[in-house]
């Protein structure tokens, strides 16, 4: 092949035509013609949290006074830069991820079906891990503290599993356990959990 000719040839390579979806992610990172070999780092209009993670646990079934609580404590959570875990479904955890969402934080929902679909429309997240209840252990052991709001069975085992591994528990209207710290408002519930959660971090590294 002669020299035009690959310089036809690399010149077609370097204006590749491009659909109008390549155009758009094209138009969403930063090129940089000098520096060929270097990634095109993605920019983003959200801060990456830098919080720690904090689990809102509670009832699909709960009460105006219990989704009020949990709403007010996902906006608290996201305004202190925290990432909200849930378990992704409705009631208490629909009402902390919206609270959280509104704010501009991070929601992460563990699912228990398999259908992402099935989770509330807040989520930052939507993990489906086909377990059934078996998903609770994980709303935990992916948080560094705990927030009760009421509940039932499936809150009583998240809390019983926090309690069993260390993890702290701030509770409002929920069981009743001398190792879980009743709070009397939201504003309390978020900054007890957070203080527990350094807490405990700080012990575990020492």
């Amino acid at each position: 092949m002669g020299a035009e000719s690959r310089d036809s040839c690399e010149g077609e390579r370097a204006t590749p035509q491009l659909s109008p979806v390549g155009l758009a992610l094209a138009k969403s990172v930063r090129t940089d013609t000098t520096r060929r070999g270097d990634p095109m780092p993605i920019e983003t209009n959200r801060p990456h949290p830098t919080g720690p993670y904090i689990a809102v646990v509670g009832a699909s079934a709960a009460t105006s006074e219990e989704q009020s609580f949990a709403e007010e404590v996902g906006r608290l959570l996201a305004e202190r830069q925290a990432v909200l875990v849930c378990g992704g479904l409705g009631g208490v955890m629909e009402a902390a991820a919206r609270g959280a969402a509104r704010a501009g934080g991070t929601v992460v929902g563990l699912l228990p079906g398999l259908d992402r679909a099935a989770g509330n429309p807040y989520l930052s997240v939507a993990i489906a891990t086909g377990l059934g209840e078996m998903r609770n252990p994980l709303v935990i052991r992916a948080a560094d503290g705990a927030i009760a709001v009421g509940g039932a069975y499936g809150t009583l085992s998240e809390i019983a599993f926090a309690l069993r591994t260390g993890t702290p528990v701030v509770g409002f209207e929920t069981w009743d356990f001398e190792d879980v710290v009743k709070v009397p408002g939201p504003v309390e519930a978020v900054e007890l959990v957070l203080a527990l959660a350094a807490a405990t971090d700080a012990a575990g590294a020492e």
